[in-house]
C-alpha cells in the first residue's frame, strides 16, 4: 500500500463503540471491535465526516501549531476563502491581513486571489470541450480526488488537471518572496489556515526536501487568537493590502467556482455521500450532456468543513454576501492576462499524474489473492445481506473481506451467532436427555 499520512485520529479513551461512523463513512474505513472503533488507514481519504458525526467527539485531526511558525526567519500565512465567514463581525480581507500579520507572519498571500489565477486555467482548459471527457470534474476539493482515485478510477481523466487554488498560491508565494525578500526557500515558512483535515492530510504526505507548504494550522485552533487579534486591527498602522475580488471569495461555498467560471451546462454537488451519488451516475454516462461538475466534500462547500468554527449555512450567506460585495462577477483583466500567461508556463496545471489508489488488496500473490476472492464470495452468500452493522462492519461484504483477511471471524455476524447457538442448544438438550445404558432409569 502507498505509505501516507493521515490527519483523522481516534481517541480510543472517548469512544463508546457505538457504531454510527461505520454506517457514515463514505469508503467503509472504520470498523469496531472489542468495544472501540479504529480506523483502516489505507481506505482513509480523512474527509472528516467522522469527526463531524460523532457524538463523543473520538475523532479529531491533527494540525500544526501556530507557535511552529517562529522558527522560520519569514513567515507567510495562506488564509483559506472559508476563514472570511467565521466571525461575527463584518469582515474583509484587509481586517483578516491585519490580524494575521499581528500574530506574527510577515505578510498574507491570499488563497482567494490565487483562486481567479485556477479559475483563468481552468477557462483555459474548458477551451478545447469538445476533446475532453463529460462531465470534467472540479479537482479543488481532494477528498473527492482521493475518492475517484480509490473507488471511480475510470472517471481520473475526467479530472480537470488544474492545481487547487492553496498549492497555487504557495508556490507563488514562496517564489515571489524568494525573489524580493533574497531568501533561500528554507528560510521561508508558509502555513495554510485550513477548513478541513483533507488539505492538511495533502500537504503533509508531500515529500519533498523543501515542502511546497510547511505547515497547516485549522481554523478551529487558530481561531481564539485571530478573535484577539481583531479586537486591535483599527489600531494597526499597515493597510492589510488584499488584492482578492469577490470571484476568489465564492470558491468557498457550494456553487462559487461554477459562478466564477461563468460557464454554461455546469453542476454543482456538496456533501461527500450526494458526490458518492452523483460519481456514480457519471460512471454510467447518465450526466454526458453536463459539461462540467463542482464538487464539494463537505455540506455547503468548504464553509462547512469539519475544521470550521461558524454554522455553515450562516457562513454561506456571510460568503455570499462578502463575494458580492467584492463583486463576483468578473475577473480584473490583469489577473486575467496573469493568469493565461501562467497557464501557458505550466504553472498553474498539475505536475503529478493522478493515478488509481488500491484499496482491497487480499493478496500480494495473484493466485492467492483469486482464490480468496472466491473465498469472500462464498462466505459474502451465508451473510443475512441486512448491513445492519452489528457486526462492527458496515456493510456484510466488508465483514466478508474482514473475515478473509483475518481481521474477523463469522461469528461477528449476529444472525450467524444465534444459529450457532440455537444449534448448540439443541444439541445440549439432546445430550442431556441421553444417559448411559449402565445407569438405572428413574
Amino acid at each position: 500500500m502507498e505509505p501516507r499520512y493521515h490527519s483523522v485520529i481516534l481517541d480510543e479513551d472517548k469512544c463508546k463503540g457505538c457504531t454510527n461512523c461505520i454506517k457514515r463513512c463514505p469508503t467503509e474505513a472504520i470498523r469496531v471491535r472489542n468495544g472501540r472503533a479504529f480506523i483502516l488507514t489505507e481506505r482513509c481519504i480523512d474527509c472528516g465526516e467522522c469527526i463531524r458525526i460523532c457524538e463523543n467527539h473520538a475523532k479529531r485531526a491533527i494540525g500544526d501549531d501556530l507557535d511552529q511558525a517562529i522558527s522560520f526567519p519569514y513567515r507567510v500565512a495562506l488564509p483559506a476563502p472559508s476563514l472570511y465567514a467565521q466571525f461575527r463581525r463584518e469582515l474583509t480581507p484587509k481586517d483578516l491581513n491585519k490580524a494575521l500579520i499581528r500574530l506574527g507572519f510577515h505578510e498574507v498571500a491570499e488563497v482567494a486571489a490565487a483562486a481567479e489565477l485556477t479559475t483563468v486555467a481552468i477557462r483555459e482548459y474548458l477551451k478545447d470541450l469538445d476533446r475532453l471527457p463529460k462531465p470534467m470534474i472540479s479537482s479543488a476539493c481532494p477528498v473527492v480526488v482521493r475518492l475517484i482515485q480509490m473507488k471511480y478510477p475510470t472517471l481520473i481523466p475526467h479530472l480537470i488537471p488544474v492545481e487547487a487554488p492553496y498549492i497555487t498560491a504557495a508556490r507563488l508565494a514562496r517564489e515571489k518572496v524568494c525573489r524580493e525578500r533574497g531568501l533561500r526557500p528554507e528560510e521561508v515558512g508558509l502555513f495554510f489556515l485550513a477548513p478541513c483535515p483533507a488539505k492538511i492530510t495533502e500537504v503533509k504526505t508531500d515529500t519533498g526536501q523543501v515542502p511546497l507548504i510547511n505547515g497547516v494550522i485549522p481554523i478551529s485552533s487558530v481561531y481564539g487568537r485571530l478573535q484577539q487579534a481583531m479586537a486591535h486591527i483599527d489600531e494597526d498602522c499597515s493597510d492589510g493590502g488584499s488584492t482578492t475580488t469577490g470571484v476568489g471569495v465564492g470558491w468557498a461555498r457550494t456553487g462559487g467556482e461554477n459562478i466564477a467560471l461563468a460557464q454554461e451546462n455546469v453542476l454543482a454537488v456538496d456533501g461527500i455521500h450526494n458526490v458518492l451519488e452523483l460519481l456514480e451516475e457519471i460512471e454510467l454516462e447518465h450526466l454526458t450532456d453536463v459539461d462540467y461538475i463542482e464538487a464539494l466534500a463537505c455540506p455547503n462547500g468548504c464553509v462547512g468543513g469539519a475544521l470550521t468554527v461558524e454554522n455553515r449555512f450562516v457562513a454561506r450567506v456571510k460568503i455570499r454576501k462578502l463575494a458580492e460585495k467584492l463583486d463576483d462577477s468578473r475577473i480584473p483583466d490583469a489577473v486575467v492576462e496573469e493568469g493565461k500567461r501562467l497557464y501557458a508556463a505550466g504553472k498553474l496545471t498539475q505536475k503529478e499524474e493522478l493515478r488509481p489508489k488500491a484499496v482491497l488488496q487480499l493478496d500480494n500473490n495473484l493466485a492467492d489473492a483469486i482464490r480468496k476472492m472466491g473465498e469472500l464470495e462464498e462466505i459474502l452468500a451465508e451473510l443475512p445481506g441486512m448491513d445492519c452493522g452489528s457486526c462492527g462492519a458496515p456493510t456484510c461484504r466488508s465483514l466478508a473481506e474482514d473475515i478473509v483477511l483475518g481481521r474477523a471471524q463469522r461469528a461477528d455476524c449476529v444472525f450467524i451467532l444465534r444459529e450457532q447457538i440455537n444449534t448448540l442448544a439443541q444439541e445440549l438438550l439432546l445430550l442431556a436427555k441421553k444417559r448411559p445404558q449402565a445407569l438405572k432409569e428413574d
